[in-house]
């Protein structure tokens, strides 16, 4: 057996479904190793497109995700989503063809690029090590969470495997946990603090964590918040107060800013989830858990960081309320709070001026009625730019497999990518894609993957006709915005041509053909073109600028 045919069967013996990726010679073997072993290979128009597919795929799953690149172009092609998949520490494989030869006009760094951008770098280094690289690059992004570049020289996969070279047994490593003593400090904090607040990030989302928060939650009277990436994680718990950050609506920033003690759970407590820390009172205690220890405290000082896994660490302070302090406390959990949150907490619930006119649909009143018309099993997906807290925060989401946010990096233009991953992870729930006219028009070659793979996909486009954050951060009268406006397009008529259903959008009201599209079981896409008022600059970017 050839060292190619060998890593695809492993692969898919270790457990890998899905295999994204654009194939070339390079890496048409092992791809091909994979399908016949069983795994689904879903083949895209770009590398950035894979790349950002296979990342929302591992998201949605909790599955090992594979890309597959040609060496090379192939493996440049597809950096900025595995840049976006590194910084969000997702269990992404990226199996890479590499030049042996150094005169190839492929050849480069591949080991370096990944470290550069956050990533691991591996090598299959011999037929006779191969089976045994691959099984450990799986474990790491498997147990750690990481993404990994698994380069694989173009001599070694055309080689043959060594009877010798078996791969050895990588068991899953536990969780670290804090000490008793440090258990008993974080628990004596939760049991004098009045009004808790516990903020879930990416690193709460492993198995076992929100029943484990939640727990803890209840012994301590907390308030239940997330970070963005984890929105809808506590969907229809009583004590949910949303997302934490730029998309908090009016009442869950008053919440989270009132708190007397704030706990990040696997959140990294950045600019974005904290809001340049004002949404820390000044005399708020901080207490921030994580499995990775360098990640605690590098976005602001905390009183107390504990080294070890959100389930694991809540389950045992949990245990330490209940043995030091029987009965559980009421914290922020009084009637007060509970009706408010009942009658004001989303922000569907939050009133405004509706600024449609003149041909133009404000995004809001768009968003809205969007929300009310689709089914509640559905699965967001949001590119990045001025319009993405529309989608974000008025599209309610069923739980944390219902929001996928690949914006780790803030790149525009992965959103549609984005929703086909999501979408192939929960084939159960309607995807939405939410994007602006420039970063759909960037990801436009996989409108033809869509439709290709039979997805009934809603692509809403927030169309102003301009790269809305730059214009409005640097204000009508600047020069130089020219670079930044362009004519008004006709997407709707681009996707017809591509094969989808498309609609124009101008007023709240049109929105309802919509639900003609969902009774009639779709099996096409369907873009709306939204021409959308502008509203100014979102403030959930105007504090990003200079970042």
């Amino acid at each position: 057996m050839l060292v190619h045919e060998a890593i695809g069967r492993q692969l898919t013996d270790l457990g890998v479904r899905a295999v994204f990726g654009v194939v070339g010679s390079g890496n048409f073997h092992f791809t091909d190793a994979m399908v016949r072993g069983g795994a689904r290979f879903v083949a895209a128009r770009h590398e950035g497109g894979a790349a950002t597919m296979a990342d929302a795929y591992a998201r949605m799953s909790d599955e090992v995700a594979v890309l597959s690149l040609h060496q090379g172009c192939g493996y440049t092609n597809a950096l900025t989503g595995i840049t976006e998949a590194a910084k969000s520490r997702t269990s992404l494989l990226v199996l890479t063809a590499e030049a042996a030869d150094p005169t190839s006009n492929f050849a480069l760094d591949q080991a370096a690029i990944a470290v550069g951008v956050g990533a691991l770098a591996l090598r299959v280094r011999s037929p006779r090590t191969a089976l045994d690289d691959v099984a450990q690059a799986f474990a790491i992004c498997r147990d750690q969470r990481r993404t990994v570049v698994l380069n694989v020289p173009i001599d070694v996969q055309d080689a043959l495997l060594e009877a010798e070279g078996l791969a050895r047994e990588h068991r899953r490593v536990a969780e670290p946990r804090p000490d008793d003593s440090e258990i008993a400090t974080f628990g004596r904090l939760l049991e004098r603090a009045e009004r808790p607040v516990f903020v879930v990030g990416r690193g709460g989302r492993s198995p076992g964590s929100r029943d484990a928060v939640r727990e803890l939650a209840a012994e301590a009277g907390a308030l239940l918040a997330t970070s963005a990436v984890s929105r809808g994680m506590f969907a229809g718990d009583d004590w949910n107060i949303d997302v934490s950050g730029g998309f908090s609506s009016p009442l869950t920033a008053e919440l989270i800013s009132g708190a007397d003690l704030l706990v990040g759970f696997g959140c990294a407590l950045n600019m974005w989830t904290m809001r340049h820390g004002r949404l820390i009172a000044p005399d708020a205690t901080v207490v921030q858990v994580d499995i990775d220890p360098e990640a605690i405290g590098v976005h602001r000082d905390v009183d107390l960081g504990l080294w070890g896994g959100v389930a694991g660490t809540a389950r045992a302070a949990a245990a330490w309320l209940r043995a030091n302090s029987p009965g559980g406390r009421t914290g922020y959990r009084t009637p007060d709070v509970a009706g408010r949150i009942r009658s004001g907490l989303r922000w569907n619930q939050v009133g405004f001026e509706d600024a449609s006119g003149d041909g133009r649909v404000d995004p809001r009143s768009l968003t809205a009625a969007l929300n009310d018309l689709l089914p509640a099993e559905r699965i967001v997906s949001v590119d990045s730019g001025n319009f993405l807290g529309y989608p974000s925060m008025y599209l309610d989401v069923p739980d944390e497999y219902g929001f996928c946010f690949t914006q780790a990096f803030q790149s525009v233009g992965l959103g549609l990518a984005t929703a086909i991953g999501a979408a192939l992870a929960r084939p159960d729930r309607l995807p939405v894609a939410g994007c602006g006219d420039g970063g759909f028009l960037m990801g436009l070659s996989e409108l033809e993957t869509v439709v290709r793979l039979g997805l009934p996909m809603v692509i809403v486009v927030y169309n102003d006709a301009m790269y809305g954050a730059e214009v409005h951060h640097f204000g009508a009268g600047a020069s130089g915005l020219d670079a930044v406006t362009f004519p008004d397009v006709d997407i709707a008529a681009l996707a017809r041509g591509h094969g989808c259903e498309a609609l124009t959008v101008r007023r709240p009201e049109d929105v309802h053909a919509v639900k003609e599209w969902l009774s009639a079981g779709p099996v096409r896409p369907l873009v709306l073109d939204a021409k959308i008022t502008s509203d100014g600059g979102s403030w959930w970017l105007q504090e990003a600028f200079g970042h």
